[in-house]
């Protein structure tokens, strides 16, 4: 597989058609934004003129994103650069003074109904707000209200937070990276098209839409944009020539890799990439970027089955990434199976290490899953496998994965929680070299050093009924014998850790992990929010203290001070006492 142009506007339209009417239920696209054709997006306020980006002067030790890739930052609801710290939260960003403890700065963002969380990326004195776009509906001739679209704004932190520029485009934001002072967004739109809403059965009502895509124009494919940056408005829509195309697709979006050079106080068009795909996943290096698209999207959410055959492959695109140039199309490749997210996805020493779960049916059956890892290395156009691996955690699915260097980490669950170790020295022929069978598992894999892994996730008892968050500490020393140290359990317990890594705050210097739980208590009916700070021994987990404050969303440490944010503020705490010493409460 490999990408191609469009020869025209014309094949470009009749392809995508082709496809949308192959894709397309009785209730429109599932799982995609369905929007009116003639949806327009509000138009942006006046900002004022920015300054050349200064890179501040440095600020304490202090820990950040817990980012799959060291330097590839992803975005977050909180950042900070050691002097100050800076969080998005109920539309508005808020600037701390690490050293006073004092918020310095707020600026509410302009947001209307957002689809997920809005998060941000810093470099030097300029933030990067990404809002996600409007909630997913389905739209029909009846005509519901329109959302606004995704957008990217740049503020200056120089001063009093202040907006710049003002990127909006349409569709959602599916992931950003930050390499250097180069942020990379990527965004997924749908067709623009109005369904009849017409038909006694699902037949008729397929027939009907098929229809509305035949008369739709291919403008309804194309995303436009608009870039707001003082008194000046530049619009645009993309090209029919910048759009790529696998040889083999049935995507019903188009996938764009926008670019933005954070040094320049415009944001610009963003330089488009653009792809048809149906991409959901990102994966990035300082080097490479890659992007995983998969069918199953085709599950249609109001019926629960496929709008037409699903297949059981994800199709992956690698793009090369070079200073502040926009990402160039390298290579494409195709696996069986799906992945859990991007830790499913490794690129070491030339090659791009994938761990996929199978399955003989449309939806989940646990009964007929397994999962493998596969090895690919670029060859010309295209993702060759070299070596695989397969029969891992027969009639399971994967939980987590890691891969630390040579080797790999893979997490299957059904009753029991096999932790496999993967030895990947030797690209052609992976093997499985070890296996742990514990109760519960992992949802999140995080390296500790020295053969250490530590595991976050949920315990269960011996028929697969979760029994609250555990954290647990493998030794990993030894790939033939891979082994639990130490377990701490929480009843009832439920970390934001176990489906966002983000959450998860691990301070090797002094071997703290921080783990926000939410726990439950059957006997009692309450909940109980905080954090649970631990230490990690060579041999065990200590409890070092519970922080007391409701709904912890992110842990970070600058200094010798802990800091916590939930959505009612920032809670400062020694790092030593683990002792309050500041609350700085939302204003």
């Amino acid at each position: 597989m490999r990408l191609v142009a469009f020869d025209s506007c014309r094949q470009l339209e009749a392809d995508l058609k082709r496809a949308a009417k192959a894709g397309v239920g009785p209730y429109g696209f599932p799982g995609n934004e369905i929007l009116p054709a003639n949806a327009s997006v509000r138009g942006a306020r006046t900002m004022a003129d920015a300054a050349e980006a200064q890179a501040p002067p440095p600020g304490p030790a202090h820990s950040g994103t817990n980012n799959h890739e060291q330097d590839a930052d992803e975005p977050d609801i909180v950042k900070t650069d050691g002097r100050r710290i800076v969080t998005v939260d109920q539309g508005a960003l808020r600037v701390v003074d690490a050293a006073t403890r004092r918020q310095t700065g707020k600026l509410d963002l302009p947001l209307q109904t957002v689809g997920g969380p809005v998060e941000l990326l810093l470099s030097g004195d300029v933030a990067l707000v990404l809002v996600p776009g409007g909630v997913r509906r389905y739209v029909t001739d009846r005509k519901m209200p329109v959302e606004a679209g995704p957008q990217v704004l740049s503020v200056d932190l120089t001063g009093a937070p202040r907006l710049v520029s003002r990127y909006e485009g349409e569709g959602t934001v599916v992931d950003a990276r930050l390499t250097g002072t180069t942020a990379r967004v990527v965004l997924r739109a749908a067709p623009r098209i109005t369904f009849p809403d017409k038909g006694d059965d699902d037949n008729d009502r397929i027939e009907a839409n098929r229809k509305a895509i035949d008369r739709a124009d291919v403008a309804a494919w194309l995303p436009s944009w608009q870039v707001t940056t003082g008194a000046d408005t530049e619009r645009g829509r993309t090209d029919c020539g910048r759009v790529s195309r696998p040889t083999d697709f049935s995507a019903a979006s188009l996938v764009s890799v926008l670019t933005f050079d954070l040094t320049r106080p415009e944001l610009g068009s963003g330089d488009p990439v653009t792809v048809v795909a149906d991409g959901d996943t990102v994966y990035a290096t300082g080097t490479s970027l890659y992007l995983a698209s998969d069918q199953r999207w085709r599950l249609d959410r109001f019926r629960g089955r496929a709008a037409m055959p699903v297949r059981q492959e994800t199709d992956l695109y690698r793009f090369t990434l070079t200073g502040n140039q926009p990402p160039a199309y390298a290579a494409a490749g195709k696996v069986p199976g799906f992945l859990i997210n991007q830790y499913a996805l490794s690129e070491w020493d030339g090659h791009l290490r994938v761990a996929t779960t199978s399955s003989a049916a449309t939806t989940s059956s646990a009964a007929t899953t397994s999962s493998a890892v596969r090895v690919l290395r670029q060859q010309g156009g295209e993702l060759v496998q070299t070596g695989v691996v397969e029969g891992l955690g027969k009639g399971e699915q994967i939980y987590s994965v890691r891969f630390i260097g040579p080797r790999g980490y893979v997490v299957t669950f059904r009753q029991t929680d096999p932790l496999y170790s993967v030895d990947l020295s030797d690209p052609a022929k992976p093997e499985v070299t070890g296996e742990l069978k514990i109760t519960g598992y992992s949802a999140h894999l995080q390296p500790a050093g020295d053969g250490r892994l530590i595991g976050v996730g949920q315990e269960a008892d011996g028929n697969g009924r979760t029994r609250g968050t555990q954290v647990s500490l493998f030794d990993v020393s030894d790939p033939a014998r891979p082994r639990r140290l130490a377990q701490h359990h929480i009843p009832g317990g439920q970390s934001e850790a176990e489906w966002d890594p983000h959450a998860l705050l691990w301070w090797p210097a002094t071997k703290l992990l921080v783990v926000p739980v939410s726990a439950y208590s059957f006997d009692g009916g309450t909940t109980t929010d905080g954090a649970l700070a631990l230490r990690v021994g060579e041999a065990g987990v200590t409890r070092v203290a519970t922080l007391k404050q409701p709904a912890i969303r992110r842990s970070l440490v600058i200094g010798d001070v802990l800091w916590t944010l939930s959505d009612g503020g920032l809670q400062a705490s020694s790092l030593s006492t683990m002792e309050r010493v500041a609350w700085l409460p939302n204003a």
